[in-house]
């Protein structure tokens, strides 16, 4: 019998300055068994940091490997404005994302040279405007140290620095972008 996912529910006081977005997030997703802590946060993160009208996670989560972890699709155009994926996607899976979505970004927890050096050479549409943002595992994990299935963060992001409170505690990062080429 397989395990089944767990729910987590994020509770997000957004502040990013680097877009002037200003925000409170209610929003749920399910963490698969075969998920890691930091793959998660990493998505929560990535959702917070991308929030917007239409955002969206993926309706099949893990369970469709070509869909994006989370999009948004202009509803009257149905073109996908933006794609977000997780971790360290295959470079076939990023020219897919490429050639689908008007934007695409990647947000990992991995070192980001790793999604670089496997692109090399392959042929990824538009490889030179896939964005990559690199979060520290360290930060991640101290994220993860005592969660509770409700999760409530404060999440600043000033000139790419990433800082979430949540009760007593705060951690802080660089939220390093890179570029695929």
């Amino acid at each position: 019998m397989a395990q089944p996912s767990t729910l987590y529910r994020f509770r997000v006081d957004l502040s990013d300055v680097d877009r002037g977005v200003y925000d409170q997030l209610d929003f749920r997703t399910a963490m698969h068994p075969s998920e890691s802590m930091p793959y998660l946060f990493t998505r929560a993160i990535a959702f917070a940091l991308n929030s917007g009208e239409g955002l969206e996670f993926s309706p099949t989560g893990l369970g469709d490997p070509d869909a994006p972890a989370m999009s948004i699709t202009n509803p009257g155009s149905g073109r996908v404005s933006l794609w977000v994926e997780i971790g360290n996607p295959s470079p076939k899976k990023l020219h897919k994302a490429s050639k689908a979505a008007e934007s695409v970004k990647v947000y990992t927890y991995k070192d980001p040279t790793l999604i670089q050096k496997e692109c090399q050479g392959q042929n990824v549409h538009r490889a030179e405007d896939i964005e990559i943002y690199a979060i520290d595992p360290k930060f991640l994990e101290k994220l993860s140290e005592n969660v509770q299935r409700e999760v409530k963060w404060s999440l600043l992001l000033h000139d790419g620095a990433l800082t979430i409170n949540w009760g007593d505690h705060h951690e802080s990062c660089e939220l390093k972008r890179h570029y695929l080429t």
